[in-house]
């Protein structure tokens, strides 16, 4: 403090004492004993200082938004300091700093204690919302559930829970514990459900696992007997998708062994067939006389004579059995096309001659067509295959069908 400011507030003698100068007289605070005047006078003005000092930090920290109630508590203690303060300087001009700064605090306290109560009602606006995201997880109806997902959801809204707990303005205990209470129960509901969902989930491998497994042994001893038995390996695969999944590695294990005897018994049903077929070769010569006898029916000129012609064709062919599966289609369509032809002359004779007529001669050859289309399929196989004879039967085949079918005027 200058000279001039020294002898404003305070004096000091040459002994060492000092007093503080004020409005209403002077007071003795001390002495320094072995000082000058000068050095005594300092000594006192620098414990002044140390209180401006404090004071400037008060009102810094209350400009500056610190917590109203510790900078109360150093206005408090500024004032305790202040009563008879051993110093030398402007007491009364630091006094009226502190009443300012008192004032200052009810301001700050009064603004904080709003912004506490708003942080307080957005976090438990927030907290409430967190509750509500897994109650309404929780109301989900079980069928649209995902519940291989559920844990993990439950762990993220646990996640946020507890992240606002730790970074938001602490809520009183009751509605705390209300607000636990229910995201408690919404998690509990969540974990049993999953945990039932799980467990019927394993029962219903287990169940599906144990039927699979009879259902493979039961193939493995078809595909044991020495006849091809696929209808009823077909019926033990209808049973198989009926009886769910037993889990993904099981499921393929088994599935495995169930269509290995399945290739088994569909390889003896190809070995058959080709016994079979070399069986019915000579049925198959028989059926073409056949064919040939009631081709030469059409076309049809005389419509009885045909009918009961066909009649005993179509007995004959009866008698003679089956033929070759590869054979079967071509030889049955070759006889349709002759029904179909004979039954379009018997109808045209009972229907007017003019429209009526014609639209027959369309559907017959709309049969007759599609029976084209049918050939040459099979045309296109048998060459494809390499079958030399089978090509030759059915080139013989479409030649006289399209024949009949330029015969009907349509073509």
């Amino acid at each position: 403090m200058s000279e001039t400011h020294q002898q404003q507030f305070g004096r000091a003698d040459g002994e060492g004492n000092v007093y503080l100068i004020t409005g209403d007289g002077e007071r003795w605070v001390g002495q320094v004993t072995g000082a000058t005047a000068e050095e005594a006078l300092a000594f006192y003005s620098r414990k002044f200082q140390d209180l401006v000092g404090q004071v400037t930090l008060a009102e810094q920290r209350a400009r500056t938004g610190a917590k109203a109630r510790d900078v109360r508590k150093s206005v408090t203690a500024l004032d305790e300091a202040l009563k008879e303060p051993t110093v030398v300087g402007d007491l009364d001009a630091l006094r009226t700093r502190v009443d300012a700064l008192r004032t200052q605090v009810d301001a700050l306290e009064s603004k904080q204690q709003e912004q506490s109560a708003q942080a307080l009602a957005e976090a438990a606006a927030q907290r409430e919302a967190i509750v509500e995201k897994i109650e309404q997880l929780a109301a989900t109806p079980v069928a649209n559930i995902r519940w291989k997902d559920v844990h993990a959801q439950v762990e993220q809204i646990f996640g946020e829970w507890k992240e606002h707990q730790r970074t938001t303005a602490r809520l009183p205990k009751q509605q705390a514990d209300a607000l636990w209470a229910r995201f408690k129960q919404s998690r509990r509901k969540l974990e049993d459900g999953r945990r039932a969902f799980f467990a019927s989930l394993d029962e219903q491998h287990r169940t599906a696992k144990q039927t699979k497994q009879q259902l493979v042994e039961e193939a493995q001893k078809l595909a044991e007997q020495a006849e091809p038995r696929v209808n009823d390996y077909r019926a033990l695969l209808d049973r198989w998708k009926a009886a769910g999944r037993a889990g993904a590695k099981v499921d393929d294990r088994l599935w495995e062994q169930f269509k290995a005897a399945g290739d088994v018994i569909f390889a003896k049903k190809q070995e058959h067939d080709a016994v079979t077929d070399a069986e019915y070769a000579e049925n198959l010569q028989k059926k073409e006389e056949v064919l040939t006898r009631a081709e030469a029916l059409l076309p049809v000129t005389d419509w009885k004579a045909a009918r009961s012609a066909l009649r005993r064709l179509q007995d004959e062919w009866d008698e003679i059995g089956r033929v070759p599966r590869a054979s079967m289609r071509s030889v049955e369509a070759r006889l349709h096309a002759v029904e179909t032809a004979v039954k379009e002359a018997e109808d045209a004779h009972w229907s007017k001659r003019n429209s009526e007529k014609s639209d027959r001669a369309t559907g017959l050859a709309a049969q007759l067509q599609q029976s084209i289309t049918d050939l040459e399929a099979d045309l296109a196989a048998a060459e494809a295959a390499g079958d030399a004879e089978k090509t030759a039967e059915i080139t013989k085949a479409l030649e006289t069908q399209r024949s009949w079918l330029k015969a009907t005027g349509i073509a």
